[in-house]
């Protein structure tokens, strides 16, 4: 009985060694395994980076900045830094060509062409080239015919009582192959007199083409957009990406070239998977040659909405 017992407690004694030799010997490799990994990022190639616009009935301007490395750090005081100033930058539409001027507004650096010959024209199509820090770069851009939206109103969203989105009507051409891009603006004012938005906003999403919806009238909407790191009251409140009432709302709706339109629609993509570990990279599509950024013609019709 005792012997029988004995080898009982032996066999157990065998098997837990065994164990214990098992995650020993795993617990060995593991950290064997483990060393410094030192990671040679490739350094980006220097280019200029172009946003550029021309407008129906306006004139063009360029802002030309420098890329930036990927881990640089990019701030207030930074950012200057790599702000591209002393280039020459030419526009011409084929028959007028001009070297835009430089204007220094604030901390703001732009290129524009005062010629009015050069103000936008539907149909025409702009060539821009940029000259700086002993690179060339090259693009060319249309200004399509505009769609004008056929309506335009403010609706309640959901529960809220004060809150909603602008909504419009739209009827696409039975041609395939047009592109838009929405932009609005609050024209009224805070109670300290400031008026609500400086300039125009695009959400998230502002770009959209036919391409399920030729020839097709419908409703949209579109919440509000705001501006990168805004600290403004009604950006970090309850009101964040509503419209509220007794806003008036001016809607600038735009058709664009297709060029612009995946310029755009790339950059909203990355905008917002910004943080999302699962999603998928989104190279952005640029149309300036040997350069990054965009040259884009719009055409435009503007709206008004009185949130009633």
């Amino acid at each position: 009985m005792i012997t029988r017992i004995l080898r009982k407690i032996s066999l157990i004694n065998r098997m837990t060694l065994i164990k214990l030799i098992g995650i020993v010997t795993v617990l060995i490799s593991v950290i064997s395994c483990e060393k410094n990994i030192t990671l040679n990022l490739p350094v980006a190639e220097p280019k200029l980076v172009v946003e550029g616009y021309i407008y129906q009935d306006t004139f063009p301007y360029v802002i030309l900045t420098r890329n930036v490395p990927f881990f640089s750090t990019l701030d207030s005081s930074t950012l200057q830094e790599y702000v591209v100033k002393g280039a020459t930058v030419i526009v011409s539409d084929g028959i007028t060509t001009d070297t835009m001027i430089e204007i220094n507004y604030g901390q703001l650096t732009f290129y524009a062409s005062l010629d009015n010959n050069l103000k936008g024209r539907v149909g025409r199509t702009y060539s821009l080239r940029v000259e700086a820090d002993g690179q060339v770069v090259t693009s060319t851009t249309t200004i399509p015919e505009p769609v004008p939206l056929d309506s335009v109103w403010w609706k309640v969203q959901g529960e809220h009582d004060t809150l909603g989105f602008a909504w419009a009507h739209l009827t696409d051409p039975d041609t395939l192959g047009n592109y838009y891009r929405w932009f609005a603006k609050r024209i009224n004012h805070y109670p300290d007199g400031d008026q609500k938005d400086a300039d125009f906003i695009a959400p998230i999403g502002s770009t959209f083409d036919d391409k399920f919806i030729n020839g097709k009238s419908f409703d949209f909407f579109y919440n509000r957009g705001n501006l990168p790191n805004s600290t403004k009251e009604d950006d970090e409140n309850e009101e964040r990406l509503f419209f509220k009432t007794g806003d008036t709302i001016v809607v600038r709706f735009c058709t664009i070239d297709r060029a612009s339109f995946q310029f755009w629609r790339d950059e909203e993509t990355q905008g917002s998977n910004n943080g999302n570990p699962f999603a998928n990279p989104a190279p952005v599509t640029s149309n300036i040659k040997d350069g990054l950024g965009v040259w884009g013609g719009y055409s435009v019709t503007y709206d008004t909405i009185i949130a009633r």
